[in-house]
């Protein structure tokens, strides 16, 4: 980390701010974790939570994910608003509705307003999301973008264990509505950022639409997009049929399930930490493909046993899947998206990640029910195969380390 001052771009705005970067990164990366832990956080109390008003699975698990739709809507206007204003006011604004809206559920007992308040809520994780993901991408260069984006993958996977075990510890000691507690930490980090961040745009503003239209016509990109899709079905399986499973298992405790996200996101903090010396002897696509295996080696165990160390080690395989994943996609963005419009590009990963997110209890919930939650985890690692297959195929063309 010391290094980073001397690493950024030479024609990064950030070397004319008088900001301090250490600040600035520590901010980011914890920030980091908020976007994407937004419905993992509540996981662990889902079960008490559904029995404790007489939810249905399906009703539960839009609760886990249905500021997904939020985000995938709001997305492109999240991203343009941080390709005209820069950095600074879409995250201050995200993180205050991140932390009143997200704490809203410690209070309610509604379930109707527990739902309005989710989709509020959404709107401060996409701008969250694309704010982080957007000032890592242009506030460092390669060879340190590499690493810089792994520390946020770890960092992210990081909250990963905190946040899902101190949410289930406290709903054990309180109840399921303690948990939502949690999100606060949105408004000190709201102060913080305006103190730490430049207050002028960081990327040039961009107004016209004709270089979204050009930029979404790469199949490239498009590729990059569905694989977002495809990663946020892969966590939120876990997040939302892993407690019903547990279940079925004769396993109800909120500390039980937050275990598995634990798990997954231990094994997603170590991909991270090890990204950057992975980036500099392998290619983009060869780590794509390494997570693709660790998805269907995961979901089809988690289809075919019934063992818990078993599906542990299963869910730790997909945690470093996502990981290395999640990392590459994203550098993939930064590569292919110009950097007048990365805001954009960076909102539209988050659009296509969070939809996929609202998706998976609607399309996996049915299915589950009226065959098993086995059946569905084997249907999700036959489509992480096919993906498997479809990279394999794939023949890029030589890359620049870093």
């Amino acid at each position: 980390m010391p290094a980073i001052r001397s690493h950024l771009a030479p024609d990064s705005p950030h070397r004319m701010l008088a900001i301090d970067q250490r600040s600035a990164l520590i901010l980011l990366l914890v920030a980091s974790t908020l976007g994407v832990m937004a419905g993992p956080m509540v996981m662990p109390v889902i079960e008490i939570l559904r029995a404790d008003l007489g939810l249905t699975g399906t009703e539960a698990g839009l609760i886990v994910t249905v500021h997904g739709l939020a985000i995938a809507v709001v997305g492109p206007i999240t991203g343009a608003a941080v390709d005209r204003f820069g950095i600074r006011l879409p995250l201050v604004v995200g993180l205050v509705i991140y932390g009143i809206f997200g704490t809203a559920g410690a209070i309610l007992t509604d379930y109707t307003a527990l739902i309005a308040s989710r989709i509020v809520f959404g709107v401060g994780a996409a701008l969250v999301f694309t704010c982080t993901t957007t000032a890592i991408l242009t506030m460092w260069k390669s060879p340190l973008r590499g690493r810089v984006m792994g520390w946020r993958t770890t960092a992210t996977s990081a909250g990963g264990v905190v946040f899902p075990l101190f949410a289930g510890t406290i709903a054990s000691l309180v109840s399921w509505h303690a948990a939502f507690a949690v999100y606060l930490v949105g408004l000190p980090l709201a102060v913080i950022a305006m103190r730490v961040l430049p207050k002028r745009p960081v990327l040039a503003p961009s107004l016209g639409g004709n270089g979204i239209l050009s930029m979404l016509r790469k199949p490239s990109l498009l590729g990059v997009y569905g694989l977002f899709l495809m990663m946020a079905v892969l966590v939120y399986s876990i997040a939302v049929f892993i407690p019903q499973r547990l279940g079925e298992l004769g396993i109800t405790s909120p500390i039980a399930a937050s275990i598995f996200m634990a798990v997954m996101a231990g094994a997603m903090s170590l991909a991270g930490l090890f990204y950057g010396r992975l980036r500099r002897i392998l290619s983009k696509f060869t780590i794509l493909r390494i997570a693709a295996a660790c998805w269907t080696a995961a979901y089809l165990t988690l289809g075919l046993s019934d063992s818990i160390p078993v599906m542990i080690l299963a869910t730790m395989a997909l945690g470093a899947g996502n990981g290395l994943g999640f990392s590459t996609l994203s550098l993939f963005v930064g590569d292919l998206v110009p950097e007048r419009l990365l805001g954009r590009g960076t909102a539209l990963s988050a659009t296509v990640f969070f939809l996929g997110q609202f998706l998976t209890p609607l399309l996996l919930g049915p299915v589950m029910h009226a065959t098993s939650i086995n059946a569905g985890f084997l249907g999700v690692g036959a489509a992480a195969l096919a993906i498997f297959a479809a990279l394999c195929l794939i023949r890029p063309a030589p890359e620049v380390r870093g």
